[in-house]
């Protein structure tokens, strides 16, 4: 079982956003917009195929974290802790200061597997939420929150909801910051900006801007400062 859990946790603390921003766009993504490691923010930095790519492989490594530990134990404890390792590993990794992203598409690849029943009707809620609102963070949240009793309600075994459940709290913990922004009116909607912008690094709002010279900022342009996410 620890031999399964340290896999599933290794699996998911490849940071493939970090990774493919870099290759994609030779940006540092922890000094792009948000600063968070995660298909949203690489869409932001990168493009819509860097951010779908980087979703799918997220959602990928927590589904063969999953697969992996059932090959290894197929106690059915065994696997749900190893799914919630997963989204461990990638909202903690060991190689970055434990500062990744905030698990929502590898907790997807990992209730693919452990809960398949419920993540259909889960994932309505995200799009729609997300359709509506153009709030990623406000449609994990929402996402992640409603997947334990719909876990309950199709049958799913209690590892499996128990694993929802914590990775629930993990998911709104790590996006108490989206929530603030939210309840203030500030959060970013969803959108692809023009590279000028979409690659702008993270800056001291009090720094100095081309030697004190140069062009003013351009007037409504929020600074990035405000949209560091922790």
């Amino acid at each position: 079982m620890l031999l399964a859990i340290v896999i599933a946790y290794l699996i998911g603390s490849v940071p493939f956003a970090l990774i493919l921003a870099r290759r994609w766009s030779a940006v540092d993504l922890r000094r792009i917009g948000s600063g968070n490691l995660g298909a949203a923010n690489v869409l932001r930095a990168s493009g819509v195929w860097a951010g779908i790519l980087v979703a799918v492989l997220d959602i990928a490594k927590g589904t063969a974290s999953v697969l992996v530990a059932a090959r290894l134990s197929p106690n059915a404890a065994a696997t749900a802790a190893a799914g919630l390792a997963a989204i461990i590993g990638h909202i903690y990794p060991v190689w970055l200061r434990f500062r990744g992203g905030k698990g929502a598409a590898t907790a997807c690849g990992v209730f693919s597997v452990l809960t398949p029943l419920a993540v259909p009707p889960t994932l309505a809620v995200f799009v729609l939420t997300v359709w509506a609102t153009k709030y990623v963070s406000l449609g994990s949240v929402l996402a992640s929150v409603v997947l334990p009793p719909i876990a309950y309600a199709t049958g799913s075994g209690t590892p499996a909801i128990v694993a929802a459940s914590a990775a629930a709290t993990l998911i709104v913990f790590r996006h108490r910051s989206n929530l603030m922004r939210l309840r203030a009116g500030t959060e970013r909607r969803l959108e692809v900006a023009p590279a000028s912008d979409s690659l702008e690094p993270l800056r001291d709002a009090n720094a100095p801007s081309n030697g004190g010279g140069g062009a003013p900022p351009r007037s409504g342009k929020v600074g990035p400062r405000e949209h560091r996410e922790e």
